[in-house]
């Protein structure tokens, strides 16, 4: 993941005529500070663990970016994580730079005593590089509002003073922002609705004619699928990591989710409206949902899942990657020359930043905006992403993914300047 961040950058900025030692600045991470936790487990057993904070790039603003909390968390995966963060934030216009954290921990595996004692001996390892206008960390993987809370408990003690914009993605009494938890889908949804716009300018197809698989069903691919039926799209099937669930008619995602809550998986449902019966669909596994033949298909779970062994079956014509790194580079490469339409991640799921600088910025003025003006300013904040990303690869006749990151890497020479 990290060589294939560092050789996009590499690629793009030596395409556009940039030198060796700027491509240099571009990659190399500004900080990458590694430490030891000492876990005090319930039993008074002392745990060691690994921790990572990376900070990848300032130029355009504070470094931004989420905590994960993962048994196979590397500081590579966090370096490459910190480096795309940095083309995220500027691919979305946000003044941010890129930055990621990490502890290599099982967090299923530990009590809610065990896990709040380890949120807090991470916040305070880093609270030295970090604060509102320096580094604004986020949750991430196995991360929650919960645990951002306990952070920033530890982060405001340390420090003796109140400071709600260090963190975001909190609690919403906490300072949280309205809006947040559906953010990243609802972003994705956006810049979709503007990429069919564009494209049917010539053809004035009906959101309702497309029809959209949805691989993953965690917060984003959940709230992807349900915003995308309250738009009138047809998603028609869903997985999780148990298996997929395809319904021909369209299955609706409100009722699947109840009904995986109480079954613990999609392949248990077949829902159509607010019926769950077996004649509406059928179960597929995880690798068919990717092959199914729909219009759009949205990999919202794991990187790498569309590679050199699926990428001939792929029938759709439009992906758009909620996951970070869905599709490998050579699956990239093939399916871009077959003319499939790619949105990237950089622009596709840069909904959950965008909702975290609003809520940075009403932590900085000590208010709290409605779920509209949120959702409103995110809508304004997408849409003027993919404008921009879209001229530039109409007027350079570039992939939407080059042109993203060409896009991200001029804002960021340009402010280096």
């Amino acid at each position: 993941m990290l060589k294939s961040s560092q050789s996009i950058i590499s690629k793009t900025a030596g395409g556009l005529g940039y030198k060796h030692d700027l491509i240099e600045r571009l990659i190399e991470p500004e900080f990458l500070h590694e430490f030891t936790l000492a876990l005090e487990m319930d039993n008074a057993e002392i745990r060691l663990l690994k921790g990572w904070r990376v900070q990848h790039n300032s130029v355009l603003g504070p470094y931004k970016g989420g905590i994960r909390f993962h048994q196979n968390t590397t500081r590579e995966e966090v370096q490459a994580l910190a480096t795309l963060m940095t083309i995220k934030c500027s691919v979305a216009g946000l003044p941010y730079g890129g930055g990621k954290g990490g502890v290599a921990v099982d967090p299923k595996k530990l009590s809610e005593k065990e896990l709040e004692r380890l949120s807090r001996a991470y916040a305070a390892k880093i609270t030295p590089v970090i604060g509102e206008d320096m580094d604004v960390p986020a949750p991430d993987v196995n991360t929650n509002p919960k645990i951002m809370m306990w952070m920033l408990d530890e982060y405001e003690k340390i420090k003796g003073q109140k400071s709600p914009a260090t963190f975001t993605g909190k609690p919403i009494e906490k300072g949280g922002s309205l809006g947040r938890t559906e953010a990243t889908g609802r972003g994705g949804v956006i810049v979709l609705k503007a990429l069919l716009s564009k494209l049917n300018s010539k053809f004035k197809i009906q959101n309702s004619k497309f029809t959209i698989a949805v691989q993953g069903f965690g917060n984003v691919g959940y709230y992807f699928a349900k915003l995308a039926t309250d738009e009138g799209f047809k998603v028609v099937a869903v997985s999780d990591s148990k298996g997929a669930v395809f319904v021909k008619d369209g299955l609706s995602p409100e009722t699947t989710l109840e009904c995986k809550k109480e079954k613990g998986t999609v392949t248990s449902c077949y829902c159509k409206g607010s019926v769950c019966d077996i004649k509406f669909g059928k179960t597929v596994t995880n690798e068919d949902i990717v092959e199914l033949p729909v219009d759009i298909l949205v990999p919202a779970a794991l990187e790498n899942i569309i590679n050199s062994a699926n990428m001939d079956k792929i029938q759709a014509k439009i992906i758009v990657e909620m996951a970070n790194g869905p599709i490998t580079e050579e699956a990239y490469e093939y399916l871009t020359n077959k003319g499939i339409i790619i949105v990237p991640d950089v622009l596709a799921n840069a909904g959950g930043v965008v909702v975290s600088y609003l809520e940075w910025l009403q932590g900085k003025q000590g208010c709290q905006w409605s779920e509209d003006e949120v959702n409103n300013k995110l809508k304004e904040m997408m849409e003027k992403a993919f404008e921009e990303i879209w001229q530039q690869s109409i007027t350079k006749k570039i992939p939407i993914k080059q042109a993203a990151f060409e896009v991200a890497i001029e804002r960021i020479i340009k402010a280096l300047h």
